[in-house]
C-alpha cells in the first residue's frame, strides 16, 4: 500500500508540542527555550513516527515528541559529565549555565517526557521506554569504565553503543509500531533495523572524533583528550608494537595532545579502516532488517535513514 504521509511536515507538529505548555518560570523558560531553539535531525522522532505510521492514532505526535524529550534530556546531562563547553556549535548549557542547572533542567525535561508517557497510557510503551532510559543510565556508568582503560574489550564498546545510542533508537521504532497496532513481525524487524542504526550512529560517532571540527560543531579529539577508549583507538592499540603502544597511551587524556600526530600514528594502525568496517556491518545488518518490512514507505524510509546515518559528517 502507498501511504501519503510527509514526516518532515510531522516533525514540525512534534516541535510545536515539545515546545508548548512551557513552565512560566522565567529561569525554566530561558533554559528550555535554549535548549530546543536549535533543529537537529531529530533521527530518533522520525523513527518513531515513521514506525507508527501505519496507523492515525491521535498520540503518534505525542509519542514522537517523548523520544526527543528523552533523547535531549540525556544530551543535556551528557555535557555535564564530559564538562563539554559546545553541544552542536552553540555553547552548552552547563557552559551558558552551571552543572547544577544542567543536571537540574535535564531532569526537568526528562519528567515532561514521563509525563505525556502517563497520558498516553499504554502499558506495554511505558514499560519499553522505562527499560530503555534505565538501559541508557546503565551505558553512561559502563563507559566511565571505558575511560584510560586500555584492557576494555570489543564487546564491552560494543554494549557501551547499544546502550547509549542503538537502545533509544531501538525504543523508538519498538514504540511506534506498538502504537499502530503492528503485528508481531513487524514489530520485531523494524526495531532490529534501528537498533542497528543506532549503533552505527555510535561507531560514526567516534569516527567523527577525529575529523575536522568546523562541520561536526564539537572540538576534535574530545574522546580521546578526555581518555576515552573509542573504536579507532581500540582498534590501533591491538595493531601496535610495544614501542607504538607507549606513544598511544601518551595520547590518552592528554589535554595539549598534538592531533596530527594522534591521527598519523592511529591512521597508520588501522584504527580508523577498522572503525570504518565496524559500521559498514551494522549498517547492512539495518538495511537487512529493513528489507523484510513488507510496507514500501517503512522500508525505504528506513534504508535513507540507515544511509544517514553512515554517510553523515556531523
Amino acid at each position: 500500500m502507498t501511504m501519503n504521509i510527509d514526516i518532515t511536515k510531522e516533525l514540525k507538529t512534534v516541535e510545536k508540542l515539545i515546545k508548548s505548555d512551557i513552565n512560566k518560570e522565567k529561569t525554566i523558560s530561558g533554559l528550555y527555550n535554549y535548549i530546543f531553539k536549535s533543529n537537529g535531525k531529530k533521527i530518533r522522532s522520525r523513527l518513531n513516527l515513521i514506525a507508527s505510521s501505519l496507523s492515525k492514532n491521535n498520540n503518534r505526535y505525542k509519542l514522537a515528541s517523548i523520544i526527543e524529550l528523552l533523547h535531549t534530556a540525556t544530551l543535556v546531562h551528557d555535557d555535564v559529565v564530559d564538562n563539554a563547553s559546545t553541544r552542536r556549535g552553540n555553547k552548552s548549557v552547563n557552559n551558558l549555565w552551571s552543572n547544577s542547572h544542567g543536571v537540574l533542567i535535564g531532569d526537568y525535561i526528562y519528567s515532561k517526557a514521563f509525563m505525556l508517557m502517563v497520558e498516553i497510557g499504554k502499558k506495554d510503551i511505558l514499560s519499553e521506554l522505562a527499560d530503555a532510559t534505565n538501559d541508557i543510565s546503565q551505558g553512561e556508568l559502563i563507559q566511565l569504565d571505558a575511560i584510560s582503560n586500555i584492557k576494555i574489550s570489543l564487546n564491552k564498546l560494543k554494549k557501551i553503543s547499544y546502550f547509549k545510542t542503538g537502545r533509544l533508537f531501538e525504543a523508538s521504532a519498538k514504540t511506534g509500531a506498538i502504537l499502530a497496532g503492528a503485528n508481531k513481525d513487524f514489530v520485531k524487524n523494524i526495531s532490529e533495523s534501528a537498533k542497528n542504526m543506532g549503533i552505527l550512529f555510535q561507531i560514526k560517532d567516534d569516527l567523527l572524533d577525529y575529523s575536522n571540527s568546523s562541520k561536526t560543531g564539537k572540538q576534535s579529539f574530545q574522546d580521546l583528550k578526555e581518555g576515552k577508549v573509542t573504536y579507532p583507538f581500540f582498534f590501533a592499540l591491538k595493531n601496535s608494537s610495544q614501542e607504538e603502544k607507549k606513544q598511544l597511551m601518551s595520547f590518552l587524556g592528554n589535554q595539549s595532545l598534538n592531533e596530527k600526530s594522534a591521527l598519523a600514528l592511529i591512521t597508520k594502525l588501522s584504527g580508523l579502516i577498522k572503525t570504518k568496517q565496524l559500521a559498514m556491518k551494522f549498517y547492512t545488518n539495518s538495511v537487512n532488517a529493513a528489507n523484510t518490512i513488507n510496507n514500501k514507505f517503512i522500508r525505504q524510509e528506513m534504508i535513507e535513514l540507515a544511509n544517514i546515518a553512515l554517510n553523515r559528517d556531523k
